[in-house]
């Protein structure tokens, strides 16, 4: 390339300047197909759980490690995807998990017996928490800051769409198929298919290129994304924002490896790692908890439509305007104080659900429960990349989705055994309780990050 040296603060400016068009839109469309599918794996092991549990004839303990295979799975996948994504970039991750992901998925369709079977969900699960990991962060260096949270909590919204697919064909293939838990595994395959796309259509994040100093390359992908906006738009690009002008202050002097992990909890940072952390551990808690236990509770006491189809599918449909409400909420009330809103709504519709009186109560207060739930997660996944600077962004992201799946792992281990000696009241209150350590943590220590841009709210987390 020739011409005058490109100044990294001019490249920043220039993707700030961008209008939201056609090009960020597509991207957001190939990221969403991503996250459909690692909510179809994660949900459809529920729905082939007892299919799989007859034909290997599996034990209690075998069945509930098959139930868990893909938290595992995630908790690992989720911190390779971040330590890679910041050493080898953001698309390649995004690749290789997508068909780390569909080969396992195919291969444990044909599993002959329980321990294949349970080996490569367990590898699946990897694939779907890599990708899980790297597409916020990936995207979020593309998106102006004035876009940012909507973007990301909309993006988060196709998990949606992911956990209806799986119910659908939990329902309509399972039952009435002697091998239907095979063929759903098959099928969520087929996304290895979009490997084709994503090689051609995908370009690297530009803010990771210039974090690697490779500013050329980087010049590259923004003038292309410009190119593609002014076409879409048929309008000139406007002048860039001088506030915008702001260079990442954290580059490549940040370790690779564990050594960016060390780096999230040295001096500044490690207060927003700590907040994140919270966050993602008692959330995730939280959810596994409510979702686990309530409905088991409620079974007993002989409300059935929990174990329904019809129940299910509500649930699933309910996380749809949750996403999106948050999403479209955190640009006006910012990130963390929508964070706070949306679990006092879900610890309250909590509260509901556990006192349903009736059937149609029970689905009401569960579609509220999914409802602020999974609002409260579009604002986690735009809200963590935010927070952390570009050369440890995906390692940040990963490390804090991957500690939040072991709240996922234990949630119902713990609420299990305590139910004997705490009862109802008491398992509901150590679970709010843990809700209020995330929520506390994000209002008296998070930043505040709505229509600032990556740059600047790093110079404040590092405090340089």
């Amino acid at each position: 390339m020739t011409g005058a040296p490109v100044d990294q603060r001019d490249l920043v400016a220039r993707v700030e300047r961008l209008p939201l068009s056609r090009p960020h839109f597509g991207l957001l469309f190939q990221g969403g197909l991503g996250y459909t599918f690692d909510g179809m794996d994660g949900a459809v092991v529920a729905f082939i759980l007892p299919a799989a549990a007859a034909v290997f004839a599996l034990s209690r303990p075998e069945q509930g490690l098959l139930a868990s295979s893909t938290l595992m799975g995630f908790l690992i996948g989720a911190l390779a995807a971040g330590l890679l994504g910041d050493r080898i970039g953001r698309r390649r991750v995004m690749m290789y998990a997508l068909a780390l992901y569909a080969v396992a998925s195919l291969v444990a369709a044909l599993a002959p017996n329980w321990p294949v079977l349970l080996t490569f969900r367990i590898i699946a699960g990897m694939g779907t928490g890599a990708e899980s990991a790297i597409i916020a962060p990936f995207l979020s260096e593309f998106v102006p800051s004035r876009y940012r949270g909507r973007y990301i909590g909309s993006l988060a919204g196709f998990f949606a769409y992911g956990f209806v697919l799986a119910a659908l064909l939990g329902y309509f293939l399972v039952p009435p198929f002697e091998h239907g838990w095979r063929i759903v595994q098959v099928i969520t395959a087929v996304p290895i298919l979009m490997l084709l796309w994503w090689r051609r259509a995908l370009p690297e994040s530009p803010r990771y290129l210039l974090a690697k100093g490779r500013v050329s390359e980087a010049e590259a992908v923004v003038s292309r994304l410009e190119e593609r906006v002014v076409r879409a738009t048929g309008r000139p690009l406007p002048e860039p924002r001088p506030e915008a002008q702001t260079a990442d202050p954290v580059g490549v002097e940040v370790g690779q490896g564990w050594r960016a992990v060390v780096w999230l909890w040295r001096g500044a940072l490690a207060r927003q790692t700590a907040t994140t952390w919270a966050l993602w551990f008692s959330i995730t808690f939280a959810y596994y908890g409510f979702f686990t236990f309530i409905p088991s509770l409620l079974i007993s006491e002989g409300l059935t439509v929990s174990k329904s189809f019809g129940y299910a599918i509500g649930i699933y449909l309910a996380q749809i305007p949750g996403y999106y409400s948050a999403a479209f909420v955190s640009e006006r009330l910012d990130r963390k104080w929508t964070i706070g809103a949306y679990l006092l709504g879900g610890a309250l519709s909590a509260l509901l659900l556990a006192n349903a009186d009736g059937n149609t109560q029970l689905l009401v207060f569960g579609m509220l429960l999914s409802f602020f739930m999974n609002g409260t997660y579009a604002c986690l996944y735009s809200y963590t990349p935010e927070v952390y600077p570009t050369a440890v962004r995906a390692t940040g992201m990963g490390a804090a989705s991957s500690f939040g799946r072991i709240g996922g792992i234990l949630s119902p281990l713990i609420i299990g055994s305590a139910y004997a000696s705490l009862g109802f009241s008491g398992v509901f209150g150590l679970t709010c309780g843990v809700l209020a350590i995330g929520v506390l943590a994000v209002l008296t220590l998070g930043v505040s990050t709505t229509g600032r841009t990556l740059e600047d709210i790093t110079a404040e987390t590092t405090g340089r």
